[in-house]
């Protein structure tokens, strides 16, 4: 029997649910293999901005079939100018490609960093200097940056994701604070390898899915000071940067640890770097999946434990509607935060029916629509759930659209 020959897929014509290969070397893209299955619309943004003509479907022929026997032959040539995106739409689509790529080149180069700390130290050091500038840039190439939803397609983030998203939070108050460039350098690299430490960590304490132990909790509570001994022996980090990684759980009420520091005997970018922690960790927890309830939880519990003007400016930088924030508009669809914007109220959202049909990318500020609720995971049908991608890691990049 003669093999099937591959189908050739415009870009086009991608959507939720299909399985495909990109028709391109493996360094051309910053997937982290050709075979894709597509889970999240971040996805298909990146795919659309590698300028292919085409991919090669493997999978899932029966969805596109399905919405052939619903959809028009062609469109009639008099109304295609009416189809053509508004400019606003067209740059909101760029700037979630950029920011998604940029995630994930820098996902890649903090894996990188990693595995070289211990074998070559002075290449770690290099990449992560280079790796830092970079979010500089990407930071200050707007004079007003957002934040925006980013996602490998993952349920659980890494450490790197982690470390990433902790180094933008951190490095977006910095701005809003205005520190000088060389505490946002030395900030963002105690950031990007706060976590290093747990990598000393045994798996089946660091990946455990029950409370762990108090000895286990002991244990885990070390890896400040293994991520301090592993940077601190290469001799080459600056010291405010590895004070940043042995001190990032301490809080100004002095219940923190290794060391129990309070107050001022914590240097501001510690204390960045710390509160970003505690809100990306109970964001990424298994009950807290909600920005707002991360920031919620921060209130109720955490009030005490970082200074009231970071905890002020952390909301501000967040906004009114974190990305990630699922939300239900006021047309009765529903929908998960991609960006905040300057119109606190009307961020841009990936948006759906209940049901799951017709998603699209909705910009609030260009409709006579608003969010009338946050909501749940657990609230939304399983057919928008899956849409949404409402289980997915939540992680943070700056924004590339201008505010």
């Amino acid at each position: 029997m003669a093999k099937a020959e591959p189908i050739q897929l415009p870009v086009s014509a991608l959507r939720l649910g299909l399985t495909i290969k990109l028709p391109l070397s493996w360094a051309d893209h910053p997937f982290l293999r050709n075979r894709i299955e597509i889970k999240e619309p971040a996805q298909i943004e990146m795919i659309r901005g590698l300028n292919v003509p085409y991919v090669i479907l493997l999978d899932g022929q029966e969805l596109l079939e399905a919405d052939n026997q619903e959809a028009p032959l062609e469109v009639p040539e008099e109304i295609e100018p009416q189809l053509q995106e508004p400019d606003v739409r067209k740059e909101t689509r760029k700037a979630i490609r950029l920011s998604q790529k940029r995630f994930i080149e820098c996902v890649n180069n903090s894996r990188s960093l990693f595995s070289k700390i211990t074998s070559d130290p002075e290449g770690a050091y290099r990449l992560a200097a280079t790796l830092v500038e970079d979010m500089l840039v990407h930071l200050l190439e707007v004079e007003t940056p957002y934040l925006a939803l980013v996602s490998l397609g993952e349920q659980d983030g890494s450490v790197t994701q982690h470390g990433i998203s902790v180094a933008v939070l951190s490095l977006m108050i910095a701005k809003a604070l205005d520190l000088p460039k060389k505490e946002m350098r030395d900030m963002a690299l105690g950031a990007l390898l706060h976590d290093i430490g747990k990598l000393k960590v045994p798996d089946i304490i660091r990946r455990k899915r029950t409370g762990l132990t108090p000895t286990e909790t002991r244990f885990m509570q070390q890896h400040p000071n293994f991520g301090y001994e592993m940077l601190s022996r290469s001799g080459l980090f600056p010291p405010e940067v590895l004070h940043v990684v042995k001190h990032h759980h301490e809080y100004i009420d002095g219940s923190g640890f290794p060391d129990g520091l309070k107050g001022k005997k914590i240097p501001i970018i510690t204390q960045i770097v710390s509160l970003a922690n505690d809100f990306d960790s109970q964001l990424s927890s298994q009950k807290l999946i909600s920005p707002q309830l991360a920031l919620g939880y921060l209130f109720k519990n955490h009030s005490d434990k970082h200074a009231e003007t970071l905890i002020s400016v952390l909301v501000k930088v967040l906004g009114i509607y974190p990305p990630g924030t699922l939300v239900r508009l006021s047309d009765g669809s529903v929908g998960k935060v991609m960006m905040t914007t300057k119109e606190v109220r009307q961020p841009q959202v990936w948006a759906c029916e209940p049901n799951g049909a017709n998603p699209a990318l909705r910009l609030l500020s260009e409709e006579p629509v608003t969010v009338d609720q946050v909501i749940k995971a657990e609230e939304l049908h399983e057919a928008a759930l899956r849409v949404l991608q409402a289980d997915s890691a939540i992680n943070f990049y700056f924004s590339a659209m201008q505010g």
